[in-house]
Order: structure tokens, then sequence, then C-alpha cells
């Protein structure tokens, strides 16, 4: 596998609040999404959230009802069986899991899992001693860019070019939910441009139209993405920024949709389609004698227009106004009004085979 090649196209669904830390319906999330995503042929991946509950929050603070944080973090705890159930879910489901880890304790239970990839939340990614962590279990990594400063990524983009570790930056702005105003989709042009070697993306948490907003993305060169997902059957409220399964599948035919206009990547000059370059045969002019021409003359550019004239249509095997060419000689008598055809002129065109295949496959 190439090294960027895990990143691209891919969609990131990450289990909004950790399921609320409820096996049974964090197992009805992965069950309706990975239908959804079979179902639009889409690569996706399904993020979980790991914290090592009992280190992560000081002691003396885990009776702290009024800190939310705090109390989110301790009511969605889990045990680690019910996640590796999970994972295998994932992986039966047909996508990728993988994980952001809070702290140095959940990068091993990563490596445990052996999960392919490992994403670096907003807030972590100036947190060295995690960021050294994960590092050295040399796997694929994904940074959200949401809060940083230009220092914070470059530093990032460095330290993980110079241990040859595959990394993804996802614009993201970490606003819960966002507006359409303040989502800033020029940073995907930002980055693309600052950081030219690294896959870009776009994790979004916008609930005005991310249909809209991923066509966008998708044009202006993201290549993952990512957004926070749930179900609303259950009696359990749905955050405002999180995508519900008929609402993904809005957002993969949103993305199959820019995908097929876009086309080709704009990095090389695309192929026009044989239906394409049969439309514009129709319209390009052929090359006709003005008066009779004898065997042996010589077609010279001061005399062209007191030789030959250009009309519609173009015949199979004649000649058009993009192949004359100066010095070609005639190897046979030309009527006037008779078209002028390649088995006609001793030049460039008439001696390849395959370009005199092509001008007989084309025209009326």
């Amino acid at each position: 596998m190439k090294q960027n090649e895990i990143f691209e196209d891919l969609f990131v669904l990450e289990l909004a609040n950790n399921h609320w830390g409820k096996l049974e319906r964090g197992m009805k999330i992965i069950e309706e999404f990975s239908q959804i995503v079979r179902f639009n042929n889409i690569k996706a991946a399904i993020k979980f959230q790991f914290r090592d509950v009992d280190s992560f929050i000081h002691k003396d603070f885990r009776d702290r009802a009024d800190i939310r944080y705090i109390k989110k973090t301790l009511d969605t705890r889990m045990p680690k069986e019910n996640f590796k159930i999970m994972i295998e879910a994932v992986r039966r489901g047909g996508c990728i899991p993988m994980a952001t880890p809070f702290d140095e304790k959940s990068v091993d239970f990563c490596e445990e899992l052996d999960l392919p990839l490992i994403k670096i939340a907003s807030s972590d990614l100036n947190d060295w001693p995690l960021i050294e962590k994960i590092a050295k279990t040399r796997r694929p990594v994904i940074v959200s860019t949401g809060g940083s400063t230009l220092k914070d990524m470059d530093d990032l983009v460095k330290f993980f070019k110079n241990r040859n570790i595959p990394l993804a930056i996802n614009h993201c702005v970490s606003l819960y939910p966002s507006e359409d105003s303040q989502i800033e989709l020029n940073q995907v042009d930002f980055l693309r441009e600052r950081y030219p070697e690294n896959v870009i993306g776009f994790s979004t948490h916008e609930f005005s139209s991310w249909d809209l907003s991923i066509a966008m993305a998708y044009a202006k060169g993201a290549r993952t993405f990512e957004r926070h997902i749930d179900i609303d059957d259950d009696g359990i409220a749905v955050s405002p920024y999180c995508t519900l399964p008929h609402q993904a599948d809005i957002w993969f035919k949103a993305y199959n949709k820019a995908k097929e206009m876009c086309g080709a990547p704009g990095t090389q000059k695309r192929i026009p389609p044989k239906k394409e370059v049969e439309y514009l045969d129709a319209l390009v002019r052929g090359v006709y004698a003005k008066r009779d021409l004898p065997n042996g003359h010589e077609i010279k550019g001061e005399n062209f227009e007191k030789d030959f004239y250009m009309s519609i249509p173009l015949q199979k095997g004649q000649m058009s106004c993009r192949e004359i060419m100066n010095g070609e000689v005639l190897i046979a008598d030309i009527k006037k009004d008779e078209a002028l055809k390649i088995d006609s002129i001793d030049g460039p065109y008439s001696k390849s085979q395959d370009l005199k295949k092509l001008i007989y496959s084309r025209g009326f």
C-alpha cells in the first residue's frame, strides 16, 4: 500500500458521546451505519474514543458533577471487553476500526486491538507526551486542526515526516455545531498548499447543509472526511452536530456526485471520452480544393487560400484544418471542390497507419 493510500476517499464516522457507554446502543449504530456504507460503496472507518478513566481524571475530582467533561467521561465509560466486541462488529461490517486515544494507556489499547489508524484530537495536537507515544506505534495518523496555531501544525507535520509516519490533516472548526459562515472551507486550499505531501481532509460539525459542504470540500481537494454519527430511536437526545443514518446516506450520495462531477485528478490533462471527440469532430472544417490541382503539387502556406478552402462537414479520411501542413505534396490529382483525403498527400499523417485509421474513423 502507498504511504497515504489508506487516507484517500476515507470517511471517518465517530461514535458520538462514546455511544453513552452502552454496548447494545453502540452495536446498533455500527450495524446501521455499516449498511449505509456498503449501500453507497464508501470506504469508511468507525471511530471510538478511548480513555483510561482511572488515570485520565484526577481522583480528587471524580465526584465533580458540575464539570461537564468529567461527568460525561464517567457516564460513558465502558469495560475493554465491550470495546473489543464492538471492534469486531466494525470489521464484520466491512469498515475500518480506529480510535482517538486521549492518554498513553489508551494508545497501548489501540495496539492491543491492532487498529490500523489512530486519530489525534484537536485538543491534543500539542500534547507531546501523547504524540510521542502514538508515533511509537508507527501507525498512520489523522489529526484535526481545530484551534491550532500555525506553529503547532508545522511542528506536528515535521515531527511525523521525520519519522516517515503517514499523516493526514483535517481542516476542522471546533464549534459544536458550526454555522455555514464558520466552517472556513478555504482552509482546505491553505493546507494543501502548505503541506503538499499530506492528504488533506475535512472534519465537520455543521448542522445546516453537510451535503453542500462535502461537495465543496471535495472540489477543493479534501480527500478524507469526518463526522459524528448517532441514532435517535431510543429516547436519547441527539446532538445537533451529529449525523443520523438517513443523513449519512445523503452525505455519501453528495460525495459521489461531487466526485463524478470533478472527474479526473487535477494534476493532469483529462482524456476526452469518445462521445465528446465525435461531437467536436462534427464541427471541424475539412479541407477542399478551390481549383483543380495536379499530382506533385506542393501545399504552401502562402498559397493555401488560392488552392484550398475549408468547410463542414468533415468527411471520413479527409484532412482537416488541424492536420494540413506546409510542404506536404499531393500524390494524386484533386478536382475542384473535392475533399483532400489523407491518401492523396505525402506527409507525416499519411505515413502512420494509426493516424490514418483515426482520420478514417471520424467525420461524416
